[in-house]
């Protein structure tokens, strides 16, 4: 199973953020508050912080949870609040990720359940509460589990058992060490390394207590312990800490932290960051040693900020190959055939498309290597959705040309009614149609209520259907009025439809109505039951167009669990929510499965596929078109 982290890891050392709390002291927020409440009360400040270590050059950031479990959210009154408070702070992390275009992983922190009054905890005590905080960070979507700062080896042991029980992201297991390079529960590196790597740790490390030199010395023993373990974490503090006037001041400045960065790496770190007391300025220091030691590990079909402005200047009259770049876009322009989608459905092959998210800010470079990634494997297309959910994302047909001009291959356009007029609507599609961009997946589009602006007017001039009327008008040769555009355009017009949708009669009337107004291609919302896909099919009757089923990756039970109770008009089997309640840590291994024999059984009922990922976690639907086209 393709696992981000692990592959990062393979390829060179990833440098994670550094400290929250002592930021958050600093910005004036007392201990006595609840930091973990923030991210429901005070979410634009974690934000923040969490946009300057990505601006600082951190590949890793981490969410605001350590304490967020059920023990120590008691010493607040919040102790039913762990669910809400990490899944908030994962989706905090992960659009401050998606919002900076940087190739960012999100860690799940967790950190041991604190100091409780009474009788010391019981193993089935410690074992649920860190098992109600692993999987409500799994719900939001977080890359991997960080277990940090972690005094007791027996509170490791069962959060790490745990964490290894329930999901297959990978395990980062950091203990603290004392001056003396002991665990506080008396363990040395090298039985801390021995027993954390039995225990199924996929990296192993040490955070918190001890400046830097305490780090390097017990990261050398820990690098010596097991000679034969690739992956070594080290985030330490930034020294000892001076108490002044109520406050903490740690006083290891940025140039001396970065001191340390060559020697972590020539002791075995892959991972290297801070923890209390670094900022900023500590990972900016350490962001640039680090690339005066590390060689260059971006391969050639990786993008980057910079090769993608590259990629994009302005051509003039610059000369290529066979005539100026202006003469090659004539022709491109003027060059009106049927697109590769297009052709590959009529020549009967079996058609995979993935799906993408746009941005929600400047950089599409995540979105530019998910694109190739998926074309190197053998997918026919890609699919751009247009402002889901009715969230603000950058627009899928600049996404589109971005994919196109950059990647080549082919993309279908998701296109709603519900932000344009009649006027906007033709003349985007008139732009589109010019830059190569001709499969439209036509959509009517969420309420903005649902979204980022619930006060923004929908239009809707039209509907799906009357979209689907315009284009079909278009290929004609004019426009909706009957005004010629001077040729036929050759638009590929594709219709959604939901096989599973509540009120069903209503749902296959409307599918008739936009193949009665053009409609060449189907595109299926989520099938997770083959039985009800075939039925559904045989009520509409026969379809004389292709037919591509949405195949929806589930990554583990929770995940199924919110589909099967949450989402309307979606249908997951009680068989299929056991299977992925059985699978346990292996639920992205099963939810693959799954969608695997889904096809199997449907195939001979559909043309292609269009696959989605969830919490754009493109390694899934990268695993999945590599067992299609094998």
């Amino acid at each position: 199973m393709y696992n981000p982290l692990l592959e990062r890891l393979d390829k060179g050392v990833m440098l994670a953020d550094g400290a929250m709390g002592t930021i958050l002291f600093d910005r004036g927020i007392p201990y006595t508050v609840c930091y973990e409440e923030l991210n429901v009360t005070r979410p634009e400040l974690i934000s923040e912080i969490h946009r300057s270590y990505i601006q600082a050059g951190a590949e890793i950031i981490e969410t605001n949870t350590f304490g967020a479990n059920r023990f120590r959210l008691a010493k607040f009154g919040l102790e039913d609040k762990v669910r809400l408070f990490n899944l908030k702070a994962a989706k905090l992390a992960r659009e401050v990720r998606d919002i900076s275009g940087e190739p960012v992983l999100v860690a799940g922190s967790v950190g041991p359940l604190g100091q409780t009054r009474g009788p010391a905890l019981q193993p089935d005590a410690m074992r649920a509460a860190f098992r109600e905080q692993i999987e409500a960070l799994m719900e939001g979507g977080v890359d991997f589990i960080l277990l940090e700062t972690f005094y007791d080896y027996q509170q490791m042991v069962h959060a790490l058992s745990v964490a290894k029980t329930i999901t297959d992201l990978p395990v980062v297991a950091q203990m603290t060490f004392s001056e003396e390079g002991h665990t506080f529960s008396g363990h040395t590196p090298l039985e801390a390394v021995t027993m954390l790597k039995a225990r199924g740790a996929d990296v192993i490390g040490l955070n918190c207590h001890v400046g830097p030199q305490g780090s390097l010395s017990v990261l050398e023993q820990l690098s010596a312990a097991g000679p034969q373990f690739p992956y070594l974490s080290v985030m330490p503090n930034a020294g000892t800490p001076e108490r002044i006037d109520g406050r903490m001041f740690y006083h290891a400045s940025p140039e001396y932290f970065a001191s340390y960065v060559p020697q972590f790496v020539e002791a075995g770190a892959k991972i290297v960051g801070g923890c209390c007391g670094t900022t900023p300025a500590h990972i900016a220091a350490m962001r640039a040693a680090l690339d005066k030691i590390r060689p260059e590990t971006a391969t050639p079909h990786h993008f980057t900020v910079q090769a993608v402005a590259e990629m994009f200047a302005p051509p003039h009259s610059e000369t290529v190959e066979n005539g100026t770049a202006l003469e090659k876009t004539i022709e491109k322009v003027n060059r009106v055939e049927p697109t590769n989608l297009a052709k590959t459905l009529a020549a009967g092959k079996f058609a995979i498309s993935v799906e993408l998210i746009p941005p929600k800010g400047i950089k599409p470079i995540k979105m530019l290597n998910a694109a190739n990634q998926m074309a190197e494997l053998g997918a026919d297309t890609v699919n751009i959705t247009d402002n889901a959910m009715a969230t603000v994302r950058m627009s899928s047909l600049g996404c589109a040309m971005l994919v196109q001009q950059s990647v080549g291959i082919e993309a279908i356009v998701h296109y709603t009614t519900r932000d344009r007029n009649l006027m906007a609507l033709q003349s985007d599609l008139l732009g589109a149609h010019a830059n190569g961009i001709r499969n439209i997946l036509a959509l009517t589009g969420d309420p903005p209520r649902m979204g980022s602006y619930p006060g923004a007017s929908g239009i809707w001039d039209v509907d799906a259907i009357g979209l689907i009327d315009i284009l079909s008008k278009l290929n004609q040769g004019s426009d909706l009025n009957g005004t010629s555009i001077g040729s036929a355009a050759n638009f590929n017009i594709g219709a959604a439809f939901n096989p599973t949708a509540t009120d069903l009669p209503l749902e296959i009337e409307r599918l008739r109505r936009k193949l009665a107004a053009g409609a060449q291609f189907i595109m299926t919302q989520p099938v997770f039951d083959p039985a009800l896909l075939r039925d559904t099919l045989a009520e509409v009757g026969e379809i004389k167009v292709p037919v591509l089923a949405g195949i929806m990756l589930l990554h583990n039970y929770k995940h199924a669990e919110y589909m099967y109770h949450e989402v309307p008009g979606i249908v997951v089997p009680d068989a299929v929510l056991k299977r992925m309640q059985n699978a346990g840590e292996k639920g992205m291994q099963e939810g693959l499965k799954v969608a695997i024999e889904v096809v199997e059984q449907i195939h001979s009922l559909i043309q292609g596929v269009y696959i989605m990922p969830s919490h754009n976690k493109y390694e899934a639907s990268a695993e999945l078109v590599k067992l299609l086209r094998s």
